[in-house]
């Protein structure tokens, strides 16, 4: 194989991958047009269309998504063996992908590959802050962070951080005005305030758990939202209760800001992971961010 057909192979992959020229050009530091040009000279090289062009989207076609499906693991692995060989390095060194959700990326991640950075200069990180639930190897991150109970069973797993409750709380001036509710069967007279959730596009049903029993409640109310933040500050101006992991609270309950109820209906989880695929092989600078993220009682 020619240098350039492996070349034109990987922008087709980079384009089916991102299902956008203009994402994938950014991706490979190269222009849109570039890119177009790249991938119908493979086309033409190989007599079929691989990609289905329309003015909003970019899909592999039949032919394409059969390609894609032999190049994926063919330039994983490749990426692999050469980082397993920029391993042989005296100093550790490489990049390191993470995608995670807010509240763990700043209070969790930052703190340690703050740390990391600084003893290593070599190393570089990369977060890609986001709610949903990612496909870590379709979009080929190193590495994920979710709650442990998120976590798919084929992954490794590393626990991160300590076990988390719900919990309920609304605002002193909410309470001031409605009746504290004694049990989750009560929350359907109360306002609350729902959360969208990211991936489906659904509202979370808080979930309730005693002596063993769980227990899922519809709530509803005038404020949605799929921002914690904005949550937490519509319950502090006493829209109504919200449910979220007590973690998110910070002092807010400590200070009186805001109310905690059902408590004993709140028991613990799994809190957060740090999982990825247990056929990678991990680089130096992978194991070191894993290390220093690793949750030790």
């Amino acid at each position: 194989m020619r240098r350039d057909e492996l070349g034109d192979l990987s922008a087709f992959l980079a384009v089916a991958e991102e299902r956008s020229f203009t994402r994938a050009a950014a991706r490979l530091g190269t222009s849109q047009s570039s890119l177009s040009h790249t991938v119908r000279r493979l086309e033409e090289r190989m007599g079929v269309r691989l990609l289905t062009r329309t003015t909003r989207n970019v899909a592999p076609t039949e032919a394409g998504e059969q390609l894609l499906d032999t190049l994926r693991p063919a330039f994983n692995d490749i990426e692999e063996r050469i980082s397993a060989i920029g391993a042989l390095r005296q100093r550790p060194a490489g990049t390191v992908r993470l995608t995670a959700s807010p509240h763990p990326a700043a209070s969790i991640v930052m703190p340690a590959a703050s740390r990391l950075m600084a003893e290593y200069p070599d190393v570089k990180i990369e977060i890609s802050v986001d709610l949903r639930l990612t496909d870590i190897v379709a979009e080929r991150y190193d590495a994920g962070i979710r709650l442990g109970e998120q976590v798919e069973k084929d992954m490794v797993a590393v626990r991160i951080g300590p076990d988390l409750r719900m919990a309920v709380v609304g605002s002193p001036d909410y309470f001031a005005r409605h009746p504290k509710p004694k049990t989750p069967h009560e929350l359907t007279r109360h306002s609350c305030i729902n959360l969208r959730l990211p991936t489906l596009g659904g509202l979370y049903a808080w979930e309730f758990e005693r002596k063993g029993r769980p227990l899922n409640v519809r709530v509803d109310g005038q404020f949605i939202c799929n921002e914690t933040s904005m949550i937490i500050d519509a319950a502090l101006n006493g829209l109504g209760l919200t449910c979220l992991p007590e973690d998110l609270f910070g002092t807010l309950v400590a200070e009186g800001r805001l109310v905690r109820v059902l408590e004993d209906w709140c028991p613990p989880f799994p809190g957060y992971h740090l999982y990825y695929p247990s056929r990678r092989q991990t680089s130096p600078a992978f194991r070191l961010l894993v290390e220093a993220l690793r949750y030790r009682e």
